[in-house]
């Protein structure tokens, strides 16, 4: 775990509520999750932020516009330093494909053996992580990051694409 004086690290991390159109408990509880820990421990080093003379902690705004995701990075005073935009049409399989395991997953918590339950969610975190590993190098040469960090954000990516 990162220590809490390590300038290479999220703070704070908002998602758009504008983005997001709808949720249920479900969804609610992996994004409270994925946020708490995210800000326990993460990795995050803006390049060209740092090469500019910026340092961390980082407060993070995430949001979805026209097809792209927008990292919005601030420092601690919400001062801008950089936004990050990212082409989200290589995210939209996996996406879709993290979307309906979920739903699969959440159905079988209710009333599955335990083996379906498991099988699903060895299914579900292989999705995750293959998504992972795309942020991961979507992010070479703009962020370094570290993959716990990288599955983190990829789950609260999903909740920005909730439709209802």
């Amino acid at each position: 775990m990162p220590a809490p004086d390590n300038p290479w690290r999220i703070a704070h991390i908002a998602l758009d509520q504008d983005t997001i159109l709808w949720r249920n408990a479900d969804v609610e509880q992996e994004r409270r999750v994925a946020i708490y820990d995210l800000i326990e421990e993460n990795t995050f080093k803006p390049l060209r932020a740092v090469e500019r003379g910026h340092e961390g902690p980082w407060r993070l705004n995430l949001a979805v516009h026209d097809g792209r995701l927008a990292l919005d990075i601030r420092d601690m005073a919400e001062a801008p330093v950089e936004t990050i935009v990212l082409g989200l049409a290589r995210f939209r399989r996996p996406i879709r494909e993290y979307f309906a395991i979920c739903d699969s997953y959440y159905q079988a918590i209710r009333k599955a053996t335990p083996a379906e339950i498991e099988t699903i969610d060895m299914a579900r975190r292989g999705i995750h992580n293959n998504a992972a590993e795309l942020l991961l190098e979507r992010l070479d040469g703009k962020v370094e990051t570290d993959f716990p960090t990288a599955r983190r954000l990829f789950t609260l990516i999903c909740v920005l694409h909730i439709k209802g």
